[in-house]
């Protein structure tokens, strides 16, 4: 039951991204960390959304295999994949308009609360998530203030090769995502410091 209740977590958590991601691509808005760069990447290059996300956290899988775990390092591969796959059939079959700011702000929540259910149940979408999960784990580190710092490597590329609205727009999708996290999610009892025994 309880591995039951992780997957569906993690199907619903990949679900909400896709959509998020879907809505920020048509607008030509972008999103944090390996996404936020896979976004950029279609600007200049043939592949895909799905395909250049994938392409580009094979070589994450190393660091969470080594520092995470098997466990998690398949966890993150399937969630991986799985967002690979809805990001395509979204591209194909989901065919909407929207403002740009209602979709930087939606698409920033909508990843907010996918990512928030995929750490909850010790998964990742690989990439900066993979090196905020290490982080947390190993010193502490809020997963939100990673994933803030992964923001601005990807505005900086992102202010090279698009428009300044688009750029100022996916400011508020960061802000979304990064509020969402910041609130939302708890570290899991491996990453809370031990107080030290009295005496």
């Amino acid at each position: 039951m309880q591995t039951t209740h992780r997957w569906l977590s993690i199907i619903e958590g990949c679900l909400l991204v896709a959509l998020g991601v879907h809505l920020l691509q048509v607008s030509q808005l972008l999103i944090s960390g390996t996404a936020g760069l896979g976004l950029v990447l279609i600007q200049v290059t043939n592949l895909s959304f799905g395909q250049l996300f994938f392409l580009l956290n094979l070589p994450f899988y190393i660091l969470a295999w080594r520092t995470l775990g098997r466990a998690f390092t398949l966890r993150t591969f399937l969630s991986i994949s799985l967002l690979s796959v809805l990001s395509e059939l979204m591209a194909r079959y989901v065919h909407l308009e929207i403002h740009p700011i209602l979709a930087s702000v939606l698409g920033g929540l909508l990843v907010g609360f996918g990512l928030i259910l995929l750490f909850r149940h010790q998964a990742s979408l690989g990439g900066m998530n993979i090196l905020a999960v290490y982080l947390e784990r190993r010193f502490n580190w809020h997963a939100s203030t990673t994933l803030l710092i992964g923001d601005l490597g990807v505005l900086l590329l992102a202010l090279l090769l698009l428009e300044p609205a688009q750029v100022i727009w996916s400011v508020l999708a960061f802000i979304a995502l990064s509020s969402v996290v910041k609130r939302y999610h708890r570290p899991p009892a491996w990453a809370v410091p031990k107080p030290a025994a009295a005496g």
